[in-house]
């Protein structure tokens, strides 16, 4: 598995911080005049990426190897369509993903088995840096049920059994050379951020 430089990745479970932290990254580099960035995520909302996230609504039922095509599908087409993050990151722009591979390996893992996820998704190339959000699957659960409506892996048998599966793959990651940094999701968002930057400015891109 390859490193795509200028690539990273936000992963965690539901209700984690990502999606929160994502925008106050973007706040972030838009108050900066460098360098340029792409603040992307996945399942994207390309014609496969919708599809998935009606699946993941409940609003249609698939299987769980066939939800593990999709997201594969989508993600090659996230990677390699025309203005996509492998030719965003190749021209030097930084390119930040809120869900990529190590979510696919958790999630679809642990729906059809850790085999297919892995298969499908093992030609892809790694990010240079992967922030995991880390927080107990209680508190987590307790933050998505303010949102109204529950995604099919948002419960708490399944929750409570995705921090392990990140826990379980991630060093595998850090052997190939990706940078992992976790981040105590607990605290306020601010203090959140702040970890996130200081993970951030590991990467060359941030350092010029």
């Amino acid at each position: 598995m390859n490193i795509l430089r200028n690539f990273a990745v936000f992963e965690g479970g539901d209700g984690s911080g990502t999606s929160t932290q994502m925008e106050l990254l973007r706040k972030r580099l838009e108050a900066r005049s460098s360098p340029p960035f792409f603040l992307t995520s996945e399942p994207t909302d390309g014609p496969i990426g919708r599809l998935i996230r009606s699946a993941l609504g409940g609003d249609i039922s698939l299987r769980p190897e066939t939800a593990a095509r999709l997201f594969a599908a989508d993600r090659g087409e996230h990677l390699y369509a025309a203005g996509g993050i492998a030719e965003r990151a190749g021209r030097g722009e930084l390119v930040v993903s809120d869900r990529y591979i190590p979510s696919s390996l958790v999630y679809q893992g642990l729906a059809c088995g850790g085999d297919l996820p892995g298969i499908l998704n093992g030609d892809f190339p790694a990010p240079e840096l992967i922030v995991f959000f880390d927080l107990a699957s209680e508190t987590a659960l307790e933050r998505v049920k303010k949102r109204g409506k529950r995604e099919i892996y948002e419960y708490p048998e399944f929750q409570a059994r995705v921090g392990e599966g990140y826990r379980r793959i991630l060093p595998a990651f850090e052997e190939r050379g990706t940078l992992v940094f976790t981040v105590d999701a607990s605290g306020s968002p601010e203090e959140v951020a702040g970890e996130v930057w200081r993970a951030l400015s590991r990467m060359p891109i941030l350092k010029a």
